[in-house]
């Protein structure tokens, strides 16, 4: 049996043995960023769940306060072997969304790791601790079968991503000598197919805003009022029907990308974007041209979140004076997020909604980020992925979703390499969050299998 055998062995007996317990014991501390009376809990996660075990495994770690007062802390972790080796930053997050206790189907406590069948449901389980768990008992695995990593580790744990990473650039900036690396490697987001390795480069942009129509105190009868009142409630959906056309294709100029090239459309041809425990793709819906993979990889979506107007619980027969939408533009590299609002608010006011306010959303935006495909970095990963798995992976140039990439591309100056360990059915950020246990152990040998591999070339 050779040593990287003995390594995935190893691992496999971990997962069978104690990882679901592991990750029980981190579901239950709940670090939810999202409720101010969590704080003690932020930091209870650093201190009692990472540092310990950081620790064990040979890392000197060290807890920082964010310099933002709405973030949480940060834990880096370090492990240097030998100056001359390549070092390898990896990144998660402990922090959460809400609970939503009392919202999860048969009754099931967010934060008391449940299974049922192969999933293993709990609040963060998914969304991030599970990752940076498997790729820090696989960094175990190879430890102590080999007696080395054969390469420097920096773990980053943050713990306000589910607010938006408040303080993360500030931090990543003041910090670049103890982060300092020679890749990113990390794990956030879905695979595409739960029984197929996934890597991606980057990651969409986000923007938030509030629409707002605000026209008068106070709600008025319909009856007396109503043909003589204006009505927030149809003239905020009109302004939002102008957005896009009738299936949802973006109408401002300034929102449509220039970045979809040959390149990465080779890249996204033939990928899967649809399974088993996912909602049907409608293929009618997003730019006509495109297919659903440049849709959701390459091109950018506008999403109304919520409306509101009046009561809706509790409707009465009256004329609201005012109504709001909270939207977003998901956006890829090529589309500049200094231009989305003005060209937003030029947009409007051109089709005639100048009583149309818009509200950004204070925690700014995360920006999309995209690493070239052909980096070695890229190409070395790939090659240890498929050896471990016997599966090429599906290769993505970004996340649908969004993540702050941007510091460790932009301010870091990094190559960055995702290796996701969750699924698209996973339900993170909704009642029912869970992660698969057949590809939670598939993870551990992809990621054990890779971090031997980076140690075996450079030790």
């Amino acid at each position: 049996m050779s040593d990287r055998t003995s390594a995935l062995a190893a691992i496999a007996d971990y997962a069978t043995d104690r990882f679901e317990q592991d990750l029980s014991e981190l579901v239950a501390i709940p670090s939810e960023s999202q409720n101010p009376e969590a704080a003690p809990a932020l930091m209870r996660y650093l201190t009692e769940a990472m540092t310990p075990r950081f620790a064990a495994a040979g890392f000197e770690t060290q807890i920082h306060d964010n310099p933002d007062p709405r973030g949480g802390p940060f834990l880096v972790a370090r492990r240097v072997e030998n100056a001359d080796a390549p070092t390898v930053l990896v990144y998660g997050h402990g922090d959460t969304v809400l609970g939503m206790q009392g919202r999860w189907a048969q009754g099931r406590n967010p934060f008391r790791l449940t299974r049922d069948g192969d999933r293993l449901y709990g609040r963060g389980s998914a969304d991030n601790k599970v990752q940076h768990l498997i790729n820090l008992a696989a960094m175990e695995a190879v430890i102590s079968t080999r007696g080395r990593l054969g390469f420097n580790a920096t773990f980053l744990i943050e713990m306000s991503e589910e607010t938006g990473s408040p303080g993360l650039a500030e931090f990543a900036a003041s910090h670049r000598d103890a982060l300092a690396a020679d890749v990113l490697i990390a794990s956030d987001g879905p695979r595409l197919q739960p029984d197929v390795p996934t890597v991606f480069l980057g990651a969409r942009g986000a923007r938030n805003f509030d629409l707002r129509v605000d026209l008068r105190e106070g709600a008025h009868h319909s009856g007396n009022w109503g043909g003589l009142l204006a009505d927030p409630a149809i003239i905020l959906a009109q302004a939002i029907s102008c957005i896009t056309d009738a299936r949802g294709q973006i109408a401002i100029a300034d929102w449509r990308p220039d970045s979809l090239t040959d390149a990465v459309r080779a890249l996204l041809r033939d990928l899967p974007v649809t399974g088993p425990d996912g909602p049907t793709v409608d293929e009618d819906w997003g730019e006509a041209s495109l297919s659903p993979a440049e849709r959701a990889y390459g091109w950018n979506s506008f999403a109304v979140l919520a409306m509101t107007s009046g009561t809706p619980e509790a409707p009465v027969n009256a004329i609201s004076g005012s109504a709001r939408a909270t939207c977003q533009l998901r956006f890829v590299v090529g589309t500049d997020p200094d231009r989305i609002v003005p060209a937003l608010r030029a947009h409007l006011d051109a089709h005639g909604f100048e009583a149309v306010e818009i509200v950004p959303d204070e925690k700014g935006a995360f920006q999309a980020t995209r690493h070239a495909p052909d980096h070695p970095w890229v190409a070395r990963v790939i090659d240890s992925i498929t050896d471990t798995s016997g599966k090429a992976p599906h290769v993505l140039p970004n996340l649908a979703g969004s993540l702050p990439n941007e510091v460790f591309s932009e301010i870091l100056g990094l190559p960055t390499v995702w290796v996701p360990h969750s699924y698209r059915g996973c339900s993170q950020h909704a009642p029912d969050e869970h992660v698969l246990a057949p590809l939670c152990a598939d993870a551990l040998q992809v990621m054990t299998g890779l971090w031997w591999d980076i140690g075996a070339k450079d030790a």
